[in-house]
């Protein structure tokens, strides 16, 4: 955690039929159709849906410092600018962002979609989910719908990303496209979302949107390298609030864990299907030790859930705390035994 002062559908009507099978009276049918449109959803053209969430995305900019080996009497450290973007999440200038955008950032500054720009006041940060909250010193924002849940995300879906792409001109540039990927693990701590949805350098820290306007993620990196297009990803919003819920209330995120170090199969790692377990290379708490875990002993589940990666037990201990004591399933001198751990910070 790092706290700064200026760092920082269709709708389908079928004939109305009256008692004796006849065609009921036009204004039955009108009032029919009407109460089936009020109930049906209002569908959104994609400038629609870019006009109503605009205005909650802004463009982040700073000075970012790198060293050169000095001459005689110069300083040995100069500045360049970069830029990401960000989300508002609420109307008192707080905004979520990636923490690889502000990290290391000096002197930011946040620009609205009305083009008005606020100097950043605080910034806490969790490089761990790559998420980082700033907060600007406004009122009257207009704060993101994020998605209630993922589960019914899927993949084909029609998304927009928003952000700030190349320059901090080019603000609140949307690109199209679809959902190509759930539950990917692509090298970070939790799973995200792969989209086809153009993303590029400055596009960090901005919104993927579904077509209800609602933020279904926020856009944190892509793959970039030769014979390579638009693969790109975002953090979904589960993680997200998962993450700004604990930078609100604690300033920093506590993460439970299972005081192991734990390896992952060939399988696992090379993205093969696998069932295959995790293999524990260190003890590293005391409360493990307690428990009776050794080196070598292997780790099929935990809570009653597989575990075959680590991402995907980053995402179980999400619900939950250091303290609570959870129930594993291993393999230890070739015998399967069930153990019971209390969780440490991590």
């Amino acid at each position: 955690m790092r706290k700064a002062g200026t760092k920082a559908a269709c709708l389908l009507l079928s004939a109305t039929i009256g008692v004796f099978g006849f065609d009921a009276a036009p204004n039955v049918q009108a009032a029919a159709a009407k109460s089936s449109a009020a109930q049906a959803p209002a569908v959104k053209t994609i400038p629609q849906i870019i006009a109503k969430v605009s205005p909650s995305v802004v463009g982040i900019i700073g000075e970012v410092p790198y060293g050169y080996e000095a001459s005689e009497g110069e300083e040995g450290e100069t500045y360049d600018l970069a830029h990401g973007s960000g989300v508002i999440v609420r109307a008192n200038g707080w905004i979520v962002t990636n923490a690889h955008v502000v990290d290391e950032m000096e002197n930011i500054q946040v620009v609205t979609s009305e083009g008005k720009s606020y100097k950043v006041k605080e910034v806490y940060s969790d490089p761990v989910s790559d998420i980082a909250l700033i907060r600007i010193n406004v009122t009257g924002l207009k704060p993101a719908k994020f998605v209630g849940s993922t589960e019914k995300t899927l993949v084909g879906e029609q998304v927009i990303a928003i952000g700030t792409p190349v320059s901090l001109s080019l603000r609140n540039s949307a690109t199209v496209g679809i959902v190509s990927g759930l539950n990917r693990a692509a090298g970070a701590e939790y799973r995200l979302i792969q989209t086809d949805a153009t993303i590029n350098p400055g596009n960090s820290g901005g919104p993927l949107v579904n077509l209800k306007g609602e933020i279904l993620g926020i856009n944190s990196m892509k793959y970039a390298a030769v014979d390579i297009d638009n693969t790109g990803f975002s953090i979904p919003a589960a993680t997200v609030q998962y993450v700004i819920k604990q930078l609100f209330e604690y300033g920093e995120v506590t993460r439970a864990g299972l005081g192991l170090e734990l390896k992952e199969s060939f399988s696992a790692t090379a993205g093969l299907p696998s069932d295959d377990p995790l293999t524990v290379t260190s003890v590293l708490s005391e409360e493990a030790e307690k428990a009776g875990v050794k080196e070598k002993d292997v780790l099929y589940s935990v809570a009653g859930k597989r575990i075959t990666a680590l991402v995907d037990l980053n995402e179980l201990m999400k619900a939950y705390k250091p303290g609570q004591v959870v129930r594993v399933l291993m393999q230890s001198n070739g015998d399967i035994v069930e153990r019971k751990i209390a969780l440490v910070s991590e």
